[in-house]
């Protein structure tokens, strides 16, 4: 995915404002830690003018912080994206079957798209237009949140994207992950320059300032993505 250039008459990425991804699940999870995390996550957005693009859902973590950010900015400053076939999964009212339709006015904008790949192609192309400080952050969550964070981190190491990656390890939950990247580089599957790119943050106040410090790795592919 690539961006066109600056051109006159269009705002420069530093007059836009930032748009970070979270990634996370749609359950609350056991500890109430993570929630906590959610809603200090959505008021460290607050005080830094970050819009919120999220996968949709108003159950668990994901609805925690798409909710609070609204009750905090305003409607216009979250965008949730939701394939159709998980509304019934991810919105309230799924243990009856019978989804709740989602309220703009608690959640903020919702566009239904048709798969996966259209979901994270559109919330990927949501953070690349963004400004400074724009990326992506994993909260706590299962399979699915896990995925969408590799494939973001994969985008990086190929010259796709070179926006920030920041993992919110709440209460160590991403420790078995860190150690994983530790391990494959030094097993040799990641290379020393590459091992920077997804951040590590422990409080709310980290993931912004990991987002506006990230520096891209050195040791990332410079491929030509622009080629058909």
């Amino acid at each position: 995915m690539t961006t066109a250039s600056n051109t006159a008459g269009l705002p420069s990425e530093a007059s836009k404002g930032a748009v970070v991804c979270v990634f996370c699940g749609s359950s609350p999870g056991t500890s109430p830690a993570h929630l906590a995390a959610a809603r200090a996550l959505a008021h460290i957005f607050h005080a830094n003018g970050i819009s919120l693009v999220y996968g949709g859902g108003s159950v668990g973590i994901m609805g925690e912080i798409a909710r609070t950010l609204v009750s905090l900015s305003g409607p216009s400053s979250v965008h949730g994206i939701i394939p159709e076939a998980l509304i019934e999964f991810e919105q309230q009212g799924r243990e009856t079957g019978k989804p709740t339709p989602i309220d703009a006015s608690l959640y903020g904008r919702t566009t239904i798209v048709k798969d996966m790949h259209g979901r994270k192609h559109m919330m990927a192309k949501c953070v690349i237009e963004g400004g400074p400080g724009s990326g992506f952050v994993a909260l706590s969550g299962g399979y699915g949140t896990l995925e969408e964070l590799m494939e973001v981190v994969t985008w990086n190491q190929l010259g796709i994207h070179g926006r920030g990656i920041v993992v919110f390890n709440v209460d160590g939950f991403y420790d078995g992950l860190l150690m994983w990247v530790r391990a494959a580089v030094g097993g040799g599957f990641v290379s020393e320059a590459n091992k920077g790119i997804m951040v590590e943050a422990k409080t709310a106040e980290e993931v912004v300032k990991a987002l506006r410090d990230y520096k891209v790795s050195e040791g990332r592919f410079k491929l030509n993505w622009a080629l058909n």
